[in-house]
This record gives structure tokens, sequence and C-alpha cells, in this order.
């Protein structure tokens, strides 16, 4: 479950099109924003999401491969 729903972060993300906070994040998604506030860090020490400006995320190139 956990791979599935970084996966959905990370497509979200790349649907969204642009730097997205966690609680449009989980709108998209259809989850409680807690589920993803849990999942950034991670997903952000993996190299795969960056945070531009405070309370956004967005893809890196790396984020953006795996996203699909």
């Amino acid at each position: 479950m956990t791979q599935d729903l970084n996966k959905e972060i990370l497509k979200a993300l790349k649907e969204i099109g642009r730097p997205a906070s966690t609680k449009e994040i989980a709108e998209k998604i259809g989850v409680k924003t807690s589920k993803i506030s849990c999942r950034v860090a991670p997903l952000r020490k993996k190299g795969l999401l960056e945070s531009p400006e405070k309370g956004k995320w967005t893809l890196t190139e790396e984020g953006k491969k795996e996203a699909g």
C-alpha cells in the first residue's frame, strides 16, 4: 500500500502541473491530508519531490520519471 500511495502522490503532482500543497494533493487523490503529509518528507529524501516554497511540493526530474 505504501508504494501505491507514493505513486499516487507523484501522479497527482504531475497532473496538477505546478507546486501544490499537501491539501491539494490529498483532494486530488481522495485521501486525508495527514496521509499525504507523512509521505512527502520520505519522498523528498529519495529525491523525488522538492519544495520550491513553504508548504508547496513539486516533482524533481527523477520524480517525473517515477510518476510515469
